[in-house]
């Protein structure tokens, strides 16, 4: 993110566990930590935007009042993820008790899945010796690519994506206060493509208001998307048989709005998968089958045009057999 964009995110971040939504559990858990001026070292998991950073930061907040800094570092382990990060910077800070009414300071680790091996190891070791002194958060995207023996030190907190109407109220707030012309339409169609991600959702928030009013047009623009209309469109000619006209399309989404292929076959997946596009379930998941084959061979390198075009060809040739009605 840029600077602009990580203080306009920061303006919004809410600053007490109480407004933190759609993480109810995750809250009450914490405020018992909270009452008890005391807790354990913790590890949050879960997918980006869903507020793992920013409920360390206010349960430090709720822990130590406005002069949370002395007591607490953040450190972004996938920047400092090294062994000699653990063994200098966090021992340091750790070593040193606090005077105040919270027995112990605060080491934030985010995108702790970034670590290394060494560097978890050496972790390990660290929140062993200091436990006294200093209390451990972990927030990470992939849980898997923490070691156990850190996983067995830790109370785990699972964060769930933020629900449709809790990000459209959110953004709604934020476009209201910084006097944002928008269409509720298109902060719905915001929370479609980013699904329950809230900082991509503000993001683009701010990126679509540049344009002036937030419209479903410029939501598109500034993600770099085709609109759903123009990929269906494309979907229902080759189901048609008209492969052609479809590759035409198809050329016009790649050249014209220089959509990557990752693009185009995410959106196909999108349309397939909603109720927008009339086909027979036997269909559906037969397309589908084929569309994971596309997107890995595209991950893999493969020319965006040729495996988008045979996916199309795929369309045109089950589309004429099942609605037809010869299947």
């Amino acid at each position: 993110m840029s600077e602009e964009e990580i203080l306009w995110a920061e303006k919004y971040r809410p600053r007490r566990l109480d407004d933190i939504v759609n993480q109810k559990e995750i809250v009450e858990r914490l405020k018992k930590f909270i009452k008890e001026k005391n807790m354990p070292h913790l590890l949050f998991a879960g997918p980006p935007g869903t507020g793992k950073t920013t409920a360390a930061l206010a349960l430090v907040n709720e822990l130590y009042g406005d002069k949370y800094r002395q007591y607490f570092l953040e450190l972004n382990a996938s920047d400092e993820r090294g062994i000699d990060v653990i063994r200098n910077k966090v021992k340091e800070f750790a070593r040193t008790a606090t005077a105040g009414d919270v027995p112990f300071k605060v080491v934030l680790l985010d995108e702790a899945d970034n670590m290394t091996a060494d560097a978890q190891q050496a972790l390990r070791r660290t929140m062993e010796l200091y436990t006294e002194t200093t209390r451990f958060i972990l927030a990470c995207n992939y849980l898997s690519k923490i070691i156990d023996p850190i996983q067995s030190r830790t109370a785990l907190f699972r964060f769930y994506p933020l629900k449709k109407e809790d990000v459209v109220n959110r953004l709604e707030y934020i476009a209201k206060n910084e006097k944002v012309e928008y269409d509720v339409k298109a902060l719905e169609t915001i929370y479609d493509i980013v699904q329950g991600d809230m900082r991509k959702a503000i993001n683009t928030l701010q990126a679509a208001s540049a344009y002036g009013k937030v419209t479903v047009e410029t939501v598109y623009k500034v993600l770099g998307l085709a609109q759903p209309k123009e990929v269906r469109e494309m979907m229902t000619l080759a189901l048609q048989g008209k492969f052609m006209q479809a590759r035409e399309k198809l050329l016009d989404l790649l050249v014209t709005h220089g959509l990557s292929g990752e693009d185009i076959i995410k959106q196909i997946h999108r349309e397939i998968t909603s109720s927008e596009l009339q086909i027979p379930e036997e269909l559906r998941v037969i397309l589908l089958d084929y569309i994971g084959e596309v997107e890995f061979r595209i991950m893999e390198g493969a020319d965006d045009e040729i495996q988008l075009s045979s996916l199309l060809a795929k369309l045109s040739i089950y589309g004429s057999k099942f609605l037809s009605g010869k299947a």
